[in-house]
């Protein structure tokens, strides 16, 4: 059974989808957890793999999720490592991998859990970690990387607003060189060569959006707001 939800798109990603499943909806976009949730309600198998339009399963985890399904188990839902690449390549540290993710679990047992970012898989029951992993073709280079950066960030600064958090200026200053420092150096993210230096610089920046647009939406970049 092949479920595609599609947030009306224009790259004839539903006219391809239904070549393979006549299980295809096309609906506007309301955030992460609601979109996939929305999936799960139209789902009539035993077990869930979700997969996001960005990643594959390797022929490892494939053959995997085949011997869970045999047995039915044991577990009720079931972590896989995650593969991240960019430019083509597999960025292996940095903090990068294995980034487990909550992808396999029974159907009734797991539910997305709402957040504006970057969602989660709340599992009832027993969850394990498998070692094959999922392949994430996350970004397509600078400019992808860098629209998605400003997305996510905008997402997540009304998160920390609506959560009462009020950045100062160690958030905009030392929170983003902390990031560097954590995924260039000291998880080794300098291994990747050019790769790692440019991934921690950029989510460095995603972390200076972040704090910064939190910091505007308090106030703090109208003009009549004063200085800081």
């Amino acid at each position: 059974e092949i479920i595609v939800i599609d947030a009306e798109s224009t790259d004839k990603t539903a006219q391809l989808a239904r070549e393979f499943t006549d299980k295809v909806w096309v609906r506007p976009w309301p955030g992460f957890p609601v979109q996939k949730n929305f999936a799960l309600e139209q789902a009539t198998g035993d077990w869930i793999l979700s997969l996001d339009a960005d990643e594959r399963v390797s022929p490892e985890l494939r053959e995997r999720v085949r011997r869970i399904l045999m047995v039915d188990g044991p577990a009720d839902g079931y972590s896989v490592p995650r593969k991240n690449l960019f430019w083509g390549a597999w960025v292996r540290h940095g903090g990068l991998y294995p980034d487990y993710q909550l992808r396999l679990f029974r159907h009734g047992a797991g539910r997305f859990v709402e957040s504006a970012v970057h969602e989660s898989v709340a599992v009832q029951g027993h969850v394990e970690a498998l070692a094959e992993p999922l392949l994430h073709h996350s970004y397509r280079g600078l400019e992808d990387f860098v629209a998605r950066s400003n997305r996510y960030s905008t997402l997540a600064a009304v998160e920390l607003t609506r959560e009462g958090h009020r950045p100062r200026w160690t958030d905009l200053t030392l929170r983003p060189f902390a990031r560097f420092f954590s995924m260039y150096v000291t998880k080794m993210g300098f291994l990747d060569g050019w790769r790692g230096f440019v991934l921690a610089v950029l989510y460095a920046n995603y972390v200076f959006l972040r704090m910064a647009k939190a910091w505007e939406s308090r106030g703090a970049g109208r003009e009549d707001a004063g200085a800081p």
